[in-house]
């Protein structure tokens, strides 16, 4: 009898274990997300609409200025303390047919080669489509039909090529959707093709079946803006397969805010906290606790994980107050990892290995020279909001 239950909870431990994670477990169990960013997404044509397969499009990796991502690049994140890493993918330039929308070899196999690098670090992996600007550049009636049909087939291969990866492996559908330049408010029909685009990623993906069934999938709002998701805002959940409701599903959204203060340098101080030291922005503390509650009660409440898929405080100072400048940085940082991951979010920070003092220096790691931290004061203050 006993030797009976010890066979049977082993194998019901079996099934627990091999079981797909929900969408909420898969964040929650993400401590400190990073993004590999201006790599996979990179070409020397950034703005056209053109699809094929481009000349040289495998050096497209480091077309943007960066060095070739290595295993050595993997396993520096994760000895820094990351547990995630987001992998931007532009496949816009490698596509061998455009009525199929198949991909070049070369270029999936070298995405699946960082893609196992990570796995082999333990690391959760999210690959998206980025800067595909027949999609994210033309969210419009006119076009919604056809990029729906070429998205469709694009993720049809992307889900069959990665079919075999485990649960740790998660899909994103889209990126920044937006018109060109036009990063405001939306019309109707921009949000109704965002939702077109989102409907179209869970069925396709979803039809390929095995471990794609209850995989992670990742979907955004409005050029992943959470205002354009949050209060009626025309963000509408897509339907998942029958048995499956909201579990395997997140919601997607981007957060430099305030940019004056995140992504530009209006503002050197930011927060209650810091006033004392220097003018500080009307958003504050209170106005990011008060965006993520709305995040809980309009998606988490429903089922649904949440995702901030990038966010970052570019490096800016002046003369005499840098430390001090640095300190307030290090704190925006745990204040916002610490606040999602009470809420059970999970967090990717930007890092596009730019350094400087200015606009959008949102490097951590300097991927030049053995992957030095070369941005500190941000790396503590992830770590410190990871571990609340």
């Amino acid at each position: 009898m006993r030797l009976h239950f010890i066979l049977f909870t082993v194998l019901l431990c079996g099934q627990v274990c091999l079981a797909q994670p929900t969408a909420k477990q898969w964040n929650s169990e993400v401590t400190a997300g990073w993004n590999l960013g201006n790599q996979f997404e990179c070409s020397a044509t950034h703005k056209s609409m053109d699809i094929g397969l481009s000349d040289n499009s495998l050096k497209a990796e480091t077309a943007w200025g960066n060095p070739k991502v290595t295993r050595k690049t993997i396993k520096a994140i994760k000895k820094a303390g990351f547990n995630a890493i987001r992998i931007p993918v532009r496949w816009q330039f490698h596509i061998t047919n455009t009525q199929t929308m198949s991909i070049d070899k070369a270029w999936v196999k070298r995405i699946k080669e960082v893609v196992d690098w990570c796995l082999e670090n333990d690391l959760k992996v999210m690959i998206n489509t980025h800067h595909d600007q027949w999609l994210e550049g033309r969210p419009t009636h006119r076009f919604q039909q056809e990029n729906c049909q070429k998205l469709a087939l694009l993720w049809l291969n992307i889900a069959n090529e990665f079919a075999d990866y485990d649960y740790r492996v998660a899909f994103a559908g889209t990126n920044e959707v937006h018109l060109p330049d036009n990063w405001g408010k939306p019309e109707t029909e921009n949000l109704e093709v965002q939702n077109a685009y989102n409907q179209t990623f869970i069925d396709v993906v979803r039809s390929t079946g095995g471990n794609n069934t209850k995989r992670h999938l990742i979907v955004q709002t409005y050029v992943c803006n959470p205002e354009f998701g949050l209060n009626d805002g025309g963000f509408i959940i897509p339907t998942d397969i029958e048995g499956n409701g909201n579990n395997y599903m997140s919601v997607e959204f981007h957060y430099y805010s305030p940019w004056e203060y995140a992504g530009q340098e209006k503002f050197y101080y930011w927060g209650n906290a810091y006033r004392q030291y220097g003018e500080v922005p009307a958003s504050n503390e209170q106005t990011m606790t008060d965006l993520l509650d709305r995040a809980a009660r309009t998606w988490a409440d429903k089922g649904l994980g949440v995702i901030i898929g990038e966010w970052g405080v570019t490096d800016h100072f002046k003369a005499g107050e840098i430390d001090k400048i640095h300190e307030n940085m290090t704190y925006y940082c745990k204040f916002l990892v610490s606040e999602a991951r009470k809420r059970g979010f999970s967090t990717f920070v930007w890092d596009n290995n730019a350094f400087g003092n200015g606009e959008e220096k949102y490097g951590i790691f300097d991927r030049k020279h053995g992957m030095k931290v070369k941005a500190p004061w941000i790396l503590q203050g992830i770590m410190e909001g990871a571990k609340n």
